[in-house]
């Protein structure tokens, strides 16, 4: 090659001799992927060591060539994890970068590797293990956030807040239950990802371009190698598929909904206005202005941050929407979107978990907030309907009565006297005020799943036991 040759024109190694001139710098920067693929240089080393045993299995290449190649393969991966490793991006990707490599190493045998498969599969089956990955890195993520949720359980288990609905004071419920709500939201969570990762836990290798291959290879071999339970059952679908991206973006997007919730909560309740909780100096900062600021700025980016994953859902939906069968080069923009969804994830968990495990209820705020806005009122309905014999409706309106009378007076309900109460309806008896207190109100709450602390215990004993 002279001197004027483009260095670009190097890539026509990797095509064949199909083209006679290299591509133009334009084409190739949007068309090389090794800037962000690189990340699957293990998964890609890993599938390519699998790959070539089963040549050698099968009797396709020799022992000795494919010992060369395991070796070479090993030093490649020792180079790359020890950042001694060179990728250029005039070879495109990590499959080509490694190749290259492969052969400055080890010479002519690494030709061989690239039989009886494709970059198509070849890409299906690293991406594929790269998600698996991710997939477990999410269910130990989730689990690490569930126990810190439970241990804030445990230690409020009887602590009585307001519970709400339309963010205004519905009825009292107690601390340790509003935090298995998340427990019990995270645990769907790792469930879709434990779902998720049994359905792409199938192996592509092997499909080749998108017909298969007429060498006798052994994919069930290269499916157990790998840890995956079967070989993919069609070709076509083997290289086109990618959704075991798209559940796990679903998933992700999903889980990073319920930490926006709470992040949302977090906010409303460590501001001077609600005082529920203290949020730790390790997770809030403060105001070039105002020095009394205590702002929670790690709750606030956790609730944006479940744009980015939603946008990376939403973005590789578009792409796969209109592609036919079965290839197509739009597919590599995948791999940025779901990366950049797992590394805000994980990063969202461990943040969360951390602020969930510091931060400090409030107990005395959290029981003032609970006894007022009228919020045993559904109590004294039920207590009218049980011992009056009232259809609901009429104890429903009966109710509301009083709660007027209450607010006028500038009181809660346990305040109006007796004689107040009988003024609405005369049957009503002193034995009422035994279900106004919101301690009593929430120990009531005795149905499964109810608020009451011998309810929140027994699932937090569950949730223990599961989570061993």
């Amino acid at each position: 090659m002279s001197d004027t040759t483009p260095k670009s024109a190097t890539a026509n190694q990797m095509w064949g001799g199909r083209f006679a001139t290299g591509p133009d710098a334009i084409m190739q920067a949007i068309n090389a992927s090794i800037g962000f693929d690189k990340r699957l240089y293990a998964q890609d080393i890993q599938g390519s060591r699998a790959h070539a045993a089963m040549l050698a299995a099968t009797g396709i290449l020799t022992n000795k060539d494919v010992e060369a190649i395991r070796e070479g393969l090993l030093t490649v991966l020792s180079e790359i994890e020890a950042g001694n490793f060179t990728f250029k991006v005039e070879l495109e990707d990590i499959h080509m970068n490694v190749e290259a490599r492969l052969k400055e190493i080890i010479g002519e045998p690494a030709g061989r590797l690239h039989t009886a498969r494709s970059r198509n599969d070849q890409v299906a089956v690293d991406f594929r293990l790269w998600v698996r990955d991710q997939c477990d890195a999410a269910i130990t993520g989730i689990e690490a956030l569930m126990r810190a949720f439970l241990a804030q359980a445990e230690a409020g288990a009887d602590w009585v807040m307001p519970g709400f609905t339309h963010l205004q004071t519905a009825q009292p419920v107690t601390w340790g239950h509003h935090m298995m709500a998340y427990v019990e939201m995270l645990g769907r969570d790792r469930s879709r990802f434990a779902d998720a990762r049994k359905r792409m836990n199938e192996s592509p290798l092997g499909a080749a371009a998108l017909a298969g291959t007429s060498f006798p290879i052994d994919r069930q071999m290269t499916a157990t190698a790998l840890g995956f339970d079967r070989p993919t059952a069609n070709s076509l679908d083997s290289v086109s598929d990618r959704d075991f991206a798209l559940e796990f973006l679903s998933a992700a997007s999903i889980c990073a909904m319920h930490l926006s919730r709470f992040a949302e909560e977090l906010v409303i309740w460590s501001s001077a206005q609600f005082r529920f909780v203290r949020l730790s100096d390790r997770w809030t900062t403060g105001s070039s202005i105002m020095p009394q600021k205590k702002n929670p700025d790690a709750a606030e980016l956790l609730r944006a941050k479940l744009g980015r994953i939603l946008g990376a859902t939403v973005a590789l939906f578009t792409v796969m929407k209109g592609l036919p069968l079965t290839y197509s080069k739009d597919m590599q923009e995948d791999k940025e979107q779901v990366f950049d969804a797992s590394d805000t994830l994980m990063l969202g968990l461990a943040a969360m978990t951390g602020m969930v495990q510091d931060m400090t209820a409030n107990r005395d705020s959290l029981a003032a907030a609970a006894a007022s806005g009228f919020s045993t009122a559904t109590d004294l309905a039920d207590w009218l309907v049980r011992t009056l014999n009232l259809p609901f409706r009429d104890a429903h309106h009966v109710t509301g009565t009083l709660v007027a009378k209450a607010e006028a007076k500038g009181c809660d309900l346990p305040d109006l006297t007796l004689a107040e109460m009988q003024s609405v309806h005369p049957g009503i008896t002193a034995d009422v005020f035994t279900v106004l207190g919101v301690e009593n109100s929430v120990r009531s709450r005795m149905s499964y799943g109810g608020t009451a602390p011998e309810q929140v215990r027994a699932q937090i004993a569950r949730w223990k036991e599961l989570l061993k």
